[in-house]
């Protein structure tokens, strides 16, 4: 039987074990110590007296901490264990280990404690798709230490183990320990990490590797008062994994921005940041500045086929792993995504509206101006009014850049692939929304009549066009996409749900929208799937062809109670937190598409990343909804609809362009 795994991370930093806080031992495919997209510790397996020792408990105390309690295998279940070992594992920028063992005997006991250890320095995506490595490693031992080091031309990646008292040697640490009756002993181990241009110490504070606190973060963000405890505990939980899933990238060396998720995405992401932070504004408004930043900061100046890079384009990605590094894969940065330059705009307007912060928007001006040039000349390369997009690198490019970019996302109801270019209907809404939001800013923030009065225009004639083209009528809803032959694409998707979100959708087609939304096809009663059931395309373990994903829902809960639609925007909701206490709390990257009539419990989808930082921020949105909340010119706006199980809500202290104020139902 597989053990289960804990994970912790800090960062860019994060490392997966099994139950006992070994790695390497039980075959898993991604556990290790990783550090910026390489894995630094391949195998991390403790022995004493040359057995493995049986685990009692294995969980984490935070997200950068966790504790193993170990005892020595006994002959007999009635046996009490003469000796158990605490491991309490730290990281940072790297690993540092405290191992306890404590004699329960009567008598004197001598003991050998190893730790067994390797560095195979794969990238990330040599982990994922089983790829060999090309480089050199060389090790060394010392008298305190030992160096594990990996060179390929001029890429190159460093694991230094140091402990006092050990016996040193390339692949094994050994302690020879001595202890009398109720005697323990104690040691730490410090793993640190280097790269090419990063050396940084093994940080030995408990503060994470931020710019807050856990407490710090957590006291600075709203206090929400409920007697709904799903969403009570829901909320607590995604505070938590957005502090962990913070890091510094290199175009922000001072600012913290959300990874996309454990464990294959702990990178910069463009749409994935930029989802979390409009998801969190309310709460947590520093993400939103930080992110708008560190991607108008990498934004594309030229045309780049290999990384699918145009002029004023917002990344999809930015890695620092070898295969990145030797341009095997795009993804240093990567710029395959059609719709984070729109979500860009849109996240500028939204966090100016809360914060009133013009200073930024200001400062962001000509990248604004650079990502509305993308919309109107790259997004829509062929002048029909729609953003399409076709990956410039067919070799290793995504095929698909909108939010469902896995290969087969894009289909027909049968199963066919969709040609190319694509235009998803969704590019269509978030690019008409981003339209009226900049005539805002520019009329408001940059002074710009000309350029405010004709995105006015422009949004009014994509809302005209799109609603001509892209409408079923026969089927009342809204096709996925233009195929390559500018054909409709007729399969039944949540991305009509994201329609309602950029408002888009004219009334009179609404109640058809929200009811293929709501209806037994697309309800899979813990949210609204992917995909439609009864459409042979249909798979409820497919990644994006009839799966749940927790931020695709929270994003139609908040298009329906645009649309006034309050109580099918509840009913998302309360089916997500409900949905949430099966995973402690927190919520997944992805759940499986079943009918919960069927299963009774959501099942989670089996390589699904958590902490994944939208499905993190899901129920921060959801929050939002369920109260309402909005920015207003004069002031802040509350209008709830509470579930008809809910008594109290409350958020305290939402900070904003109005100061503190709360938020009462």
């Amino acid at each position: 039987m597989t053990s289960r795994q804990v994970s912790i991370l800090d960062g860019s930093t994060f490392m997966v074990s099994d139950d006992s806080g070994d790695v390497g031992a039980g075959g898993q495919p991604l556990d290790g110590l990783f550090y910026r997209d390489i894995r630094h510790l391949s195998r991390w397996e403790l022995r004493l007296n040359g057995r493995r020792p049986h685990a009692l408990a294995g969980d984490l105390t935070e997200y950068d901490t966790a504790v193993f309690y170990l005892t020595e295998p006994t002959a007999s279940a009635f046996d009490g264990p003469p000796v158990t070992v605490l491991r309490q594992r730290r990281i940072g920028n790297g690993l540092t280990e405290r191992l306890t063992v404590t004699n329960h005997t009567a008598q004197e006991l001598a003991l050998l404690l190893d730790v067994l250890f390797a560095a195979d320095f794969a990238d990330l995506f040599e982990v994922k798709n089983k790829l060999p490595k090309t480089g050199t490693h060389k090790t060394s031992v010392e008298r305190d230490r030992v160096t594990m080091e990996y060179a390929h031309g001029d890429f190159r990646r460093g694991t230094v183990i140091r402990s006092e008292g050990a016996f040193l040697a390339d692949q094994v640490l050994t302690f020879q320990i001595r202890l009398e009756p109720g005697q323990r002993w104690q040691t730490e181990i410090e793993v640190s990490l280097s790269s090419n241009d990063h050396a940084p110490a093994v940080k030995r504070e408990r503060h994470p590797n931020i710019d807050q606190s856990l407490d710090e973060w957590l006291a600075a963000a709203p206090r929400l008062d409920t007697d709904w405890a799903d969403l009570a505990h829901a909320y607590h939980r995604s505070l938590v994994d957005l502090a962990a899933l913070r890091f510094y990238p290199d175009v922000t060396p001072c600012s913290s921005v959300p990874a996309a998720g454990l464990p294959w995405y702990m990178a910069l992401f463009g749409r994935d940041s930029l989802v979390t932070s409009y998801q969190a504004l309310p709460y947590l408004p520093e993400l939103a500045r930080t992110t708008l930043r560190a991607l108008a900061a990498r934004q594309a100046t030229a045309v780049d086929d290999f990384r699918d890079a145009e002029p004023g384009k917002i990344l999809h990605e930015l890695r620092h792993g070898e295969l990145a590094h030797f341009h095997q894969q795009p993804q240093s940065p990567y710029y395959g995504t059609a719709d984070a330059t729109p979500l860009f705009l849109i996240l500028l307007d939204e966090y100016e509206r809360w914060t009133g912060d013009a200073a930024l928007v200001h400062e962001l001006e000509g990248a604004a101006r650079a990502a509305l040039r993308w919309m109107e000349v790259y997004g829509d390369s062929d002048g029909d009014g729609f953003i399409e997009y076709r990956t410039r690198n067919p070799d290793t490019g995504l095929a698909n850049h909108c939010w469902k970019d896995s290969w087969n996302s894009i289909l027909y109801p049968d199963g066919r692939l969709a040609s190319s270019p694509r235009a998803t209907c969704e590019l269509q809404g978030y690019a008409y929304d981003a339209r009226r939001r900049m005539s805002r800013l520019a009329r408001e923030c940059w002074g710009d009549d000309t350029l405010a009065d004709r995105l006015d225009r422009d949004a009014a004639g994509l809302h005209e066009r799109f609603n001509d083209v892209y409408w079923l009528p026969d089927q009342g809803f809204y096709a996925l996409a233009l195929d390559g032959d500018k054909r409709l694409v007729p399969t039944l998707t949540s991305n009509i749900g994201h329609l309602l979100w950029s408002g888009i959708v004219p009334d009179d087609r609404v109640d058809a929208v929200v009811g293929h939304l709501l209806g037994e096809r697309m309800f899979a009663g813990w949210g609204v799937r992917t995909l439609a059931a009864g459409q042979p395309a249909f798979n409820p373990v497919e990644y994006h062809n009839g799966t749940v994903w927790p931020h695709d829902n929270a994003l139609i809960a908040a298009g329906l109670a645009r649309y006034g639609r309050r109580a099918e925007a509840n009913r998302i909701a309360v089916a997500l937190l409900e949905a949430a206490r099966h995973f402690d709390h927190r919520l997944p990257e992805v759940f499986v598409g079943a009918d919960r009539s069927v299963t009774r419990v959501p099942v989670r989808y089996p390589t699904a990343c958590s902490p994944q930082a939208w499905a993190s921020g899901a129920p921060l949105l959801l929050l939002r909804t369920v109260l309402g909340l909005s920015p207003r010119v004069d002031g802040f706006a509350v209008d709830a609809h509470l579930p008809g199980h809910v008594g109290r809500l409350a958020v305290r202290g939402v900070t904003g362009r109005w100061g503190l104020v709360d938020a009462i139902a």
